[in-house]
């Protein structure tokens, strides 16, 4: 018999076995028989995460923030000291195919890791921040980043404690990652006060040019691009939605946080075209929250309009029962904050602009230089409504707004 003809036999021979389960030593299970579990067992529930790099075990994990690209069907397992584990029938069909097929290549060069750094208030893998995290890292594997095989997640993430961004921003530059994702402001910025060489992306910027941020939308120049929320015409967008739902509305307040660089004079040109008076009310801090509300009353204000930034998005829940208490229709950037009980969103759709940044975090892991990277600004807007809060504060919204909506909350 030829080798060639050796080699198609045994080929068929161990298909046929691997068809089987294999026992302890190799021989097939009889009937009724359970495979012993092998290697690590991993849950993949999103709440259920405790940290640590995907596939390496808990005691080589230290103190790493947990991962989000661990939820994903194809996961491989670790052994002890870390290396990929591979049942009998991988070891011997691949064992086969060297006897059948001769080598034709050297052995390629491992691949280069990557390793991206994530700045945010919230962990990727909480219920608060999950929805629009999720797309990001769902982009990242459709470009083909793995992580354990070519990127690793180092993430550090402030939550309420604002005085942590500064030191969590400076760790991630003495990890030396080949790129930083900064979530909502004022994560861009102090990634921007940590380093001035390392990319930094940002999903979703309220005001990156009038911030400083960057130099200009087409040449942003630095170590900074990404996405921004808001174009020219959002704000005068959103001040009509009021006029429509209010038409005797005269006066309207800003919502904003000081610690976020925002260039208020688009919004107040807006207002006037409008011929309505502004006035801006500023919280930094949770408990402040209530005190701004007050304020908007005190100033007689008609509505509200709440600008971006991760303290009100997190806390958005009880931004709408302020509004709710203060009977202050309030407008927002965001569904998530009408899907959370507010009466009115306008703006982009987040989880789109999360997964757009995949791309940018794949065009400079691959040599693009983020100055040379125009900041996208958005196109598309979305109209969020929601009928049971307007029914709260005695408003009736038109047909014709309804009608525009694309999600209505009742």
């Amino acid at each position: 018999m030829t080798l060639e003809r050796q080699g198609a036999t045994v080929a068929r021979v161990a298909t046929e076995q691997a068809r089987q389960p294999a026992g302890p030593r190799g021989a097939p299970l009889s009937k009724g028989r359970k495979r012993a579990p092998r290697g690590p067992q991993v849950t993949r529930s999103v709440r259920r995460i405790a940290g640590g790099t995907y596939g390496v075990p808990a005691s080589r994990r230290r103190c790493r923030p947990e991962n989000p690209m661990t939820l994903r069907p194809d996961f491989e397992p670790f052994d002890r000291d870390g290396a990929r584990v591979m049942d009998r029938r991988t070891w011997l069909m691949g064992s086969l195919g060297l006897l059948a097929v001769p080598p034709v290549a050297e052995a390629q060069a491992p691949t280069k890791v990557f390793r991206i750094g994530v700045l945010s208030g919230a962990s990727p893998t909480s219920p608060l921040a999950w929805p629009v995290w999720q797309p990001f890292f769902q982009g990242l594997r459709d470009l083909g980043y793995v992580e354990g095989q070519n990127v690793v997640i180092e993430g550090r993430y402030y939550g309420d404690r604002v005085e942590r961004l500064p030191a969590l921003a400076v760790e991630l530059v003495r990890l030396q990652v080949d790129v930083i994702v900064a979530g909502t402001s004022p994560a861009p910025e102090e990634a921007r006060r940590a380093t001035s060489t390392i990319p930094i992306v940002m999903p979703n910027h309220p005001d990156p040019v009038g911030s400083g941020l960057v130099a200009s939308f087409a040449k942003p120049g630095g170590n900074v691009t990404g996405l921004s929320l808001v174009a020219p015409e959002l704000r005068v967008k959103q001040l009509q939605l009021l006029k429509e739902i209010l038409p005797r509305l005269t006066r309207v307040a800003f919502l904003r946080n000081p610690t976020i660089p925002l260039d208020l004079k688009d919004l107040e040109a807006a207002a006037q075209s409008l011929k309505l008076q502004v006035h801006v009310v500023e919280v930094s801090a949770p408990n402040e929250l209530g005190d701004a509300f007050s304020a908007a009353t005190r100033k007689r204000a008609g509505a509200l309009i709440v600008l971006g930034g991760y303290m009100v998005w997190a806390h958005r829940a009880r931004l709408a029962e302020l509004a709710a208490t203060s009977r202050l229709p309030t407008v927002y950037l965001l569904r998530e904050h009408v899907e959370a009980g507010g009466l009115m969103a306008y703006g982009v759709d987040l989880r789109d602009s999360y997964r757009r940044a995949a791309g940018y975090v794949d065009k400079i892991l691959k040599g693009a230089k983020p100055g040379d990277l125009p900041i996208e600004q958005p196109s598309k807007f979305e109209l969020s409504i929601n009928l049971k809060a307007a029914k709260a504060l005695g408003l009736t919204i038109p047909p014709s707004v309804l009608v525009r909506a694309d999600l209505i909350v009742e």
